[in-house]
């Protein structure tokens, strides 16, 4: 599915200051374990008299708040919070319950303290938006104040877009299923030993491809082709066209090379046109469970072999 949007301009909010009291907090280390339970030895067994010991339920390890002082404003957040900005702000927005499954590990409670300071604090916003198949989806999306305080606490890397604010209904759910899609890519990239993941949605990459496009069209004279610009962004030239990925994951290789993944969230409503340009085009098809049948039928049926895997 394609998106006309281009991302806001990174370099002002980098720009202003940040102050941190105290260390910045690691990205995932919001939860340890303690040892509880009986010695070991004749004596700590139960009587046979005695029921068993019921054992004890471990306690979660909450971790502390740090306040950082921005703009004349003190905020204060865990590391799991600025994780979950961080996610929301990739892909503009994502769906509370897979917050939860991601990053949570299920402990919606947790999540639950989580959003709800990071929305006291203005820096996130949240909205339950109708969905044309299935029931409305509470999606997350960071504010424009949100966007600012992640930049400057510089956790996020200078070439990652950051975005703010939910977009027309369609596109949000679009955007939430890409971050779905991202999680069926990283465990790829994390089996291959990769690091340093850079996400790259459609948007930035049009931006980037149009540009110099425009640039090669102004200097027909340069001898530079449509192809050579595919090849340059490690794009196809695909029968006069140069198909776009939904999501490309950029990352460092173990050998120290930059490598790509190209994804594509394919649906019923694609047509054959469309989704056998994708292919063509190299990139990775995925599609909800109960569209797959659908579009192996459709590809089969034009003779084209390709794997439509499900997310």
């Amino acid at each position: 599915m394609s998106r006309s949007y281009s991302p806001e301009e990174m370099a002002g909010s980098r720009g202003q200051s940040l102050q941190t009291i105290g260390d910045l907090p690691t990205p995932h280390g919001h939860e340890q374990k303690r040892e509880s339970g009986p010695g070991v030895g004749a004596d700590s067994q139960p009587r046979p008299d005695e029921p068993p010991e019921t054992p004890k339920t471990e306690a979660r390890v909450v971790e502390p708040r740090k306040p950082y002082e921005y703009r004349s404003r003190t905020y204060k957040l865990r590391s799991s919070e600025i994780d979950v900005m961080t996610d929301i702000g990739k892909f503009r927005a994502v769906a509370a319950k897979d917050l939860e499954e991601f990053i949570y590990r299920g402990d919606g409670k947790h999540m639950e303290a989580d959003l709800t300071n990071l929305r006291k604090q203005r820096l996130i916003s949240e909205r339950e938006i109708p969905h044309e198949e299935t029931s409305p989806r509470r999606l997350l999306a960071l504010t424009k104040e949100g966007r600012h305080l992640l930049m400057a606490t510089k956790t996020v890397p200078k070439r990652q877009a950051i975005y703010h604010g939910f977009t027309k209904p369609r596109e949000a759910h679009h955007d939430a299923d890409l971050y779905r899609l991202y999680q069926r890519g990283r465990d790829r990239v994390n089996r291959e030993g990769g690091k340093n993941i850079r996400v790259i949605l459609d948007s930035e990459l049009k931006k980037i491809l149009y540009r110099d496009l425009a640039r090669a069209g102004q200097t027909a004279d340069s001898g530079t082709t449509k192809s050579d610009i595919a090849e340059r962004h490690g794009l196809r030239e695909v029968r006069g066209r140069i198909p776009v990925p939904d999501l490309r994951i950029e990352y460092e290789t173990p050998d120290q090379e930059t490598a790509r993944i190209d994804l594509e969230l394919a649906t019923e409503h694609y047509r054959f046109k469309n989704i056998a340009q994708k292919v063509r085009a190299g990139f990775s098809i995925y599609a909800r469970a109960q569209d797959v049948a659908n579009l192996r039928r459709v590809l089969e049926q034009r003779e084209i072999t390709a794997e439509i895997l499900s997310l």
